[in-house]
């Protein structure tokens, strides 16, 4: 990926919508509403350079974001879309409170309990209707502060209270 190019993921294409080149995209950030003020965004296909692609409007319909790019006027345009990721640069997220922190920035932390134990890093992030979960080979860590005592990004690891039954071989 050239350094120029954003990576940030928002959407992504699903298919394209009626016949006018509108696609479908699926929403793949917490802050749909930040759609509707973009006037660009880096279109990302499967396979193949991304292009900067002008949006001419957004609208919401059943849970996906329609969105109009101006240089897309058909339907074969739209279908030519399906499975690009719609990215944006890392300067134009939202800015969080200082206790909430981006699925992007937790993958590849460090898990240690607070006697030292190394439990790997977070493979992933699975989201709960309550809460989201943190995964790591040897644990599913509940992401809410009784049990995640530190994030240290900077630090690159996350300190967690030890939590019976949930570190597996214990």
């Amino acid at each position: 990926m050239n350094r120029s190019e954003p990576d940030v993921v928002i959407g992504t294409v699903v298919g394209p919508f009626g016949i006018k080149g509108e696609v479908k995209v699926k929403i793949e950030t917490d802050f749909p509403e930040r759609f509707m003020d973009l006037e660009k965004v880096w279109l990302q296909p499967e396979t193949g350079p991304g292009r900067m692609a002008d949006i001419e409007s957004v609208r919401f319909h059943q849970g996906v974001a329609l969105v109009k790019f101006v240089e897309c006027s058909d339907r074969n345009c739209a279908e030519d879309l399906r499975s690009a990721q719609l990215k944006i640069d890392r300067s134009e997220m939202v800015e969080l409170d200082e206790d909430e922190f981006y699925v992007h920035d937790i993958i590849g932390l460090d898990v240690y309990t607070t006697d030292g134990q190394h439990l790997g890093q977070v493979t992933e992030v699975l989201k709960g209707a309550a809460n989201d979960v943190y995964v790591t080979p040897r644990a599913m860590i509940p992401a809410v502060k009784q049990f995640v005592l530190e994030i240290d990004l900077a630090g690159g690891k996350m300190v967690v209270e030890p939590i019976e039954g949930l570190i597996e071989g214990e």
